[in-house]
């Protein structure tokens, strides 16, 4: 049995004793009592307790030292992808690499530095610890000739935009570089224009003021003012910009042909002259739709001429959610995978689903019997001890509330008030000390620092303190904690009590307050990237990174559930920004669910990591499988449901975890298990029964992951198409039944309404369902819901007759009644395929009047894959219930694992379904097709046809 490991992220743990780093040396600091701000009931200290953010020279004290006197006042970034350029750590000249996509950029006395490699470094295995990066490769250097600034600066940022700024006592230039700008926009004095190149540029156009040129295979397009002209020698392009003083250079897309590559150059030239001189992002969210609406701007000065537009391009959870606009080709590669193009926009628009999520899942499967029994059990036993907190500092601080706020909730489902009352006394007593500083209090006491413009806790953690790490992480424990106390103590949460805290702690980590004095906006979320990053500084030569995003959403959904408790509409808003666009995010860059945006020769489908300049299968504490996995599944919370919103990925990334472990996991089994429940609810309530002993994971408890795998068991899967008016809401599925499930923590009744009018009363402070199973917040009536799908239908069946809904597979495509034995031959998948029709066989029945009968579809298919390892059919059937070429329901099962004996085997519906969309209802002239295809595996399979696989429609 492997051991466990202590559960962090940073290769460098917290520091062991008090102290400040100045210039590279450890000063101690000798705890000060706290000089006490009220905020309410609470207060912060305004007195260092313990050691500040450092870096080069005195930062700890001027944190604005390499910004200049033109940058935003206020409360400085940190956590973002340039933040290496303002707060420098290991060289206090200049920044590390500043991957801003499609363009990654480096600066240097001469100038700044730009790279579009677009050639992946790939290290390790594909069953182990692996990498992959796109590392900084310079192709050109912009600057001013005879440059040679001692330092680079910062002379403004806005939302996803930065303006570094050189000079040497002779020459300035001023840059700005943002997200998705494939342009560099230029501002200098005292000499010419200069770029640089590695090794001779192939120029294949020089008109005027602009000039095109390739290097390293990529092509660049530099714009000078009207009038001016470049000339080349020596490997330098120069000019004079005609005394102007501004010009732009433009990495271009990769193109097929010089027709295509003139083309874009003279698109991008129309805006050439409009500099992007501002960015910043709004956001609605409708309750009523459930839809949330971003709007990312930009604002330009035409330096030249009258356009105001600009050129742009979106990393893939934007162009997959684009709405108004219409992306072009071709694109640009990157290390998020391919960005697609806008030209001429000042804005674009996302609209993306908030799916909702819960406090708690409903106790449908464990308010009654023996596993009601269980769970009391379960709970009874953390009742001396609901925090089971495993260190003072502020991250496992917020295990422990994480872990009392699940008892909580668990606990007043079943009615076990006692335990209960003890998990939120614990939570109310914890979280009053930390918003406490009393006189001469050093310890479990926040620290507001005015210069650096943030919120510190002591004991601090895993760089919380000298580095501004993880506050997101460490704070979004509380916040949820103290939602969950909100609830059941509203006056405890009110702003004159402890709610002004909680605000502090919120506006830390990320401000949802434009133009606050006492904190940067969003602080840990890079907007425009749809994420956070978990370093203060990102001094790192990939660029920032973050490991947790599952910790990331933790904070995120409980801004959700917090504003919504207090009635803080724009707190709950933020979060649901926050939540939505991260959750979209995760899947494309930590799971790449399209299999799209990971270097084919990767090998792995999730990664622990992802940097700016890519991505990596590895932890900063473990190199074991289960925490590299699991890092990015803890907590397990009902605001973690997006983590089921593909219950065919769960299952890949589950068995990639069994793949690289060699077996299933032996640590943190209870996260994985409650991670496998998303996609395969049976088998993970299986592997818990099984393994009774199981060493829970530090912010766990048996109660919960009893709780939550018991309770899929019954709802089945997350049913991502159809969603509630009401934030704390969810659907899910089992079998094609649905359940809907509300929660609402206020102290008046609601009603909430589905997106397929179905409606669901709350009662206050309940959580209630309806559809499969209904329930109110107690304890459930009747019986044990089953935790198994039916018994299938036997296996043989009468001759079809006309008519009759039992189908035959038959050769050349169609279904109907039986005929001779024959075979087909059914591709090999040489890839992962699951969910998604490849290189399918494919049979149709048309012109069908058939009764609904009621019920699922029935099917029994021979499949073998002889002697092969490692193969998996799928098959999904499709209905379009009129014949009009729209398929109402649509019906794909999970695969079914062939095995390597030769010889027939049954694949059935037992299988169980991987996703259902839509609803059955009677065939009038209606169509059914059915797809079969390699889900997984590198070999062939044959299907039996004719008189053998046959389908059996629920229809008379």
């Amino acid at each position: 049995m492997k051991p466990p490991v202590p559960h962090r992220r940073w290769a460098l743990a917290a520091a062991t004793a008090l102290a400040l780093v100045v210039g590279g040396l450890a000063i101690p600091v000798t705890p000060r009592a706290a000089e006490a701000a009220p905020v309410g009931a609470g207060s912060y200290t305004t007195t260092p307790v313990g050691p500040l953010p450092s870096g080069c020279g005195a930062m700890s004290s001027n944190p604005r030292q390499f910004a200049t006197a033109n940058a935003p006042a206020g409360p400085i970034p940190t956590n973002d992808w340039w933040s290496s350029l303002l707060w420098k750590r290991t060289d206090c000249s200049f920044s590390e690499p500043l991957h801003a996509h499609p363009i990654s950029y480096d600066t240097f006395g001469d100038g700044l530095g730009f790279s579009a490699n677009s050639t992946p470094a790939i290290s390790g295995t594909a069953t182990g610890v692996g990498e992959f990066h796109y590392p900084y490769v310079q192709d050109i250097r912009v600057g001013v000739a005879g440059l040679a600034a001692p330092l680079v600066k910062v002379d403004g940022w806005t939302d996803w935009t930065v303006s570094p700024h050189w000079s040497d006592g002779t020459r300035t230039m001023r840059a700005t570089i943002g997200h998705g700008l494939p342009f560099a926009y230029f501002q200098t004095t005292g000499g010419n224009a200069q770029i640089s190149t590695a090794g001779t540029p192939d120029v294949w156009s020089n008109s005027g003021a602009t000039i095109g040129f390739r290097v390293n295979g990529h092509d660049y397009v530099g714009f000078a003012p009207s009038g001016a002209s470049w000339t080349v020698a020596s490997g330098r392009i120069s000019s004079t910009l005609a005394g102007r003083g501004y010009f732009s250079v433009a990495l271009l897309p990769p193109t097929s042909s010089a027709t295509e590559r003139a083309a874009l150059a003279a698109t991008y030239g129309q805006y050439a002259h409009a500099h992007v001189t501002g960015t910043q992002v709004s956001y609605a969210y409708n309750p009523a739709t459930s839809g949330l609406t971003t709007t990312y701007a930009f604002t330009t000065t035409a330096r030249e001429g009258t356009a105001t537009q600009t050129v742009v391009s979106l990393y893939p959870h934007q162009w997959k959610s684009l709405s108004g606009s219409t992306a072009i080709t071709p694109t640009y590669p990157s290390a998020r995978g391919r960005m697609k193009v806008l030209t001429g926009v000042n804005q674009f628009r996302t609209a993306m689903k908030f799916q909702g999520i819960l406090p708690e899942l409903p106790a449908v499967g464990d308010g009654s019997g023996g596993d009601l029994s269980t769970l009391t059990g379960h709970l009874a036993a953390t009742r001396a001890n609901p925090m089971d907190q495993r260190g003072n500092d502020t991250y496992w601080t917020g295990k422990g509330l994480g872990r009392a706020a699940r008892i909580a909730e668990i606990a007043d489902q079943v009615n076990d008030t006692t335990t209960r009352d003890s998990a939120l006394n614990a939570i109310r007593s914890t979280l009053t000390d930390w918003f406490t500083a009393s006189s001469g209090k050093t310890s479990r006491v926040f620290y507001y620092d005015n210069n650096w413009g943030t919120l510190i806790g002591y004991p601090a953690s895993y760089g919380s303190d000298q580095e501004l790490n993880d506050h997101h992480f460490h704070y979004g424990y509380y916040i949820a904690a103290a939602a969950t106390l909100a609830k059941f103590d509203p006056a405890w949460a009110a702003t004159s009590r402890y709610g002004g805290m909680v605000d502090l702690l919120i506006r830390d980590a990320n401000n949802y307050r434009r133009g606050d004095t006492q904190f940067p906006y969003l602080r840990d979320f890079d907007i425009y990237a749809g994420h956070d990053w978990a370093s203060g500084h990102g001094s790192f030569g990939s660029g920032n990174n973050q490991e947790s995003s599952s910790e990331g959403m933790n904070f995120a959904s409980a801004l959700i559930q917090w504003g919504q408790t207090t009635g803080n509409t724009a707190i709950r808003d933020a979060g649901v920004f926050l939540y939505t666009t991260q959750a979209a995010a995760i899947q494309e860059y930590w799971f790449d669910v399209s299999d799209q945006n990971f270097p084919a020769a990767f090998g792995h489908s999730t990664v622990g990591m992802v940097w700016g300049d890519g991505g990596a299968y590895a932890t900063w504490f473990s190199g074991e499988p289960e925490m590299i996995q699991g890092i990015n599944l803890l907590p397990v919370t009902g605001g973690h449901l997006y983590l089921g919103n593909n219950p065919a990925y769960v299952r890949t990334n589950y068995a990639e975890l069994v793949r690289n472990n060699g077996g299933q996991p032996t640590v943190w089994q209870d996260i994985l298990w409650q991670f496998q429940a998303l996609g395969d609810p049976d088998a993970a309530l299986a592997n818990l029964r099984a393994n009774p002993g199981y060493t829970p994971e530090e912010g766990e408890s048996r109660a919960h992951t009893f709780h939550w795998i018991r309770n899929l068991a019954a709802l089945g899967n997350v049913d991502t198409t159809v969603t509630g008016n009401h934030p704390l809401s969810a659907v899910f599925s089992r079998n094609g039944a649905r359940t809907y499930v509300a929660s609402n923590p206020t102290a008046t009744p609601i009603t909430v309404t589905f997106s397929n009018s179905t409606t669901l009363a709350v009662g206050a402070g309940k959580t209630a369902t309806t559809g499969a199973y209904t329930w109110s917040g107690g304890n459930a009536a009747g019986g044990v819901p089953p935790t198994t799908p039916t018994d299938p239908p036997p296996t043989t069946d009468p001759p079809t007759t006309p008519g009759n809904p039992t189908r035959y597979l038959l050769p050349g495509g169609g279904l109907g009644a039986a005929g001779s034995a024959a075979t087909t031959t059914v591709a090999a998948a040489n890839g992962n395929h699951d969910g998604t029709p490849t290189n399918a066989q494919v049979f149709t029945a048309t012109g069908l009047n058939l009764a609904y009968a009621g019920g699922q579809t029935a099917f029994d298919l021979f499949v073998d894959a002889g002697s092969a390892v490692g193969n998996g059919v799928q098959v999904r059937i499709s209905y379009d219930l009129t014949g009009n070429g729209s398929w109402e329901r649509v019906e794909t099962l999970r695969y079914f694992a062939t095995d390597p004996v030769t010889g027939y085997e049954h694949y059935t519906q037992n299988a169980g379904l991987s996703s259902a969309t839509g609803t059955l209802g009677a065939l009038s002239n209606g169509t059914v097709r059915v797809e079969v295809w390699s889900a997984i595996g590198n070999n062939p399979t044959t299907l039996g046809i004719g008189n053998q696989s046959v389908l059996r429609l629920p229809y008379s």
